[in-house]
């Protein structure tokens, strides 16, 4: 399973989000049928660029909590002193992107910004000793 975590600035359009997981899929030698699906927090869940970059993309959005986003931040590899002040985790793509995937997710490509909009990709891992 592979997730885009996304973050925005308010009112980002769905072409520019896009654009950033375009570049992040591309980035990784992805193809957009890889993807499953956008994460964001929820306090984005009604960006309507987000909503439309899935709609386009053909994939669900799940919105992470705060707290989900929080546990997840330490594991990001991106700091953002001006992001963790406004989200209170340090890469909201990343942090989004390894919650949506799973505790034994790992980061695959790390929050790349294209405009407005950020993005980063994980992937889902079985945790060890997991059937």
């Amino acid at each position: 399973m592979i997730v885009a975590g996304v973050g925005c600035r308010k009112g980002a359009a769905a072409a520019e989000i896009g654009a950033a997981i375009s570049t992040a899929l591309e980035r990784c030698g992805l193809a957009a049928e890889a993807l499953t699906l956008i994460a964001t927090s929820s306090a984005k869940g009604a960006e309507p660029g987000i909503k439309g970059a899935a709609s386009a993309l053909g994939v669900p959005i799940v919105l992470v909590a705060q707290r989900a986003l929080e546990n997840a931040g330490t594991r990001t590899v991106t700091k953002s002193q001006r992001v963790l002040l406004r989200t209170g985790v340090p890469s909201l793509a990343e942090a989004a992107a390894l919650a949506a995937a799973g505790p034994a997710a790992r980061l695959i490509a790390a929050r790349v910004a294209v405009g407005p909009a950020t993005c980063a990709l994980a992937e889902a891992r079985e945790e060890p000793g997991a059937a």
